[in-house]
């Protein structure tokens, strides 16, 4: 393997793509056309469609995300947990139907246990990237499914995954809590209401319905609901989660620095060191890892 390729980020609703010469990113791509997302195209189209403008290079291409689940192109299996994750380069899962392209999916992790069922899929390989950029012995990646990872070096101990990102979504539309609102808009006062709520009562089930309650009787402002309930819901997932793991850890927080800032706010208020690492710089310098180990 050579310092030149193509690496893709290929998730549910999103597809990155990126072009490495020599070693450094000289051009990206950024798509909708996640596996979710395919409006009637294959896999193949898409892959094919995506890699287009750098197709005379020749180069290789590793992916990494939601493409190698049993939704996308080709359902790679999992590695097994406790895994350690610089051996990724060596795993790496040969995609025959990109032929004559040369293409590798890197293979997702799991805990397959009776007290920890978990799967993984491109969080992976921004984890390696991690370890490199920015080491801790807690990784927290929020999203629509965060994941929280503690790790003893190079090697993934445990994870969970908590459905914060998808509970929100749920909630605000497809439920009475966000029936009938007004446009949200971004109020900072009342998302970090919402997260010492969450945070000092992380048992909440019992008090979602409160959410629209508190709206109905003019106690919260109809364009704030989205706020408190995102506040609410990091809130309980913090607490639950450094209870889990314990609040000893420095936390390396991966993503955009939307998210890595509200989460932050979070660890502040339960007074935990914490780093954020941009979620983009992360895979880079993952598959440049992996890369580098297939050359070995």
């Amino acid at each position: 393997m050579t310092a030149s390729y193509i690496a893709l980020d290929w998730g549910s609703t999103n597809l990155r793509a990126f072009l490495y010469q020599q070693g450094k990113c000289t051009a990206h791509i950024r798509s909708e056309r996640g596996i979710t997302r395919l409006d009637g195209t294959t896999p193949q189209q898409v892959f094919s469609e995506v890699i287009s403008p750098w197709q005379s290079l020749n180069l290789p291409v590793i992916m990494a995300g939601m493409i190698g689940s049993n939704a996308g192109w080709v359902d790679v299996p999992y590695l097994s947990a406790p895994v350690n994750i610089d051996s990724l380069g060596q795993h790496l899962f040969p995609v025959e139907a990109a032929l004559p392209v040369k293409a590798w999916i890197v293979p997702g992790i799991c805990f397959n246990r009776d007290d920890n069922c978990n799967v993984m899929r491109g969080e992976e390989t921004q984890l390696l990237g991690a370890y490199d950029e920015s080491p801790a012995s807690l990784y927290l990646m929020p999203g629509t499914h965060s994941k929280w990872v503690h790790a003893e070096g190079s090697k993934i101990c445990d994870f969970r995954t908590a459905m914060t990102g998808e509970l929100h979504h749920l909630l605000m539309n497809y439920s009475l809590i966000g029936k009938g609102l007004p446009e949200q808009q971004n109020s900072a006062d009342i998302f970090r209401q919402g997260l010492e709520s969450g945070f000092c009562q992380p048992e909440i089930t019992g008090r979602l319905f409160e959410v629209r309650a508190a709206h109905v009787l003019n106690r919260l402002a109809k364009t704030a609901v989205s706020d408190w309930l995102s506040g609410l819901l990091i809130g309980s997932e913090v607490a639950q989660m450094l209870s889990h793991f314990g609040g000893e850890h420095r936390i390396t927080v991966i993503g955009n620095p939307l998210l890595t800032g509200r989460y932050g706010q979070a660890l502040d208020l339960a007074g935990i060191g914490w780093q954020a690492l941009d979620g983009d710089q992360a895979f880079q310098s993952g598959i440049r890892r992996i890369v580098n180990a297939m050359g070995n």
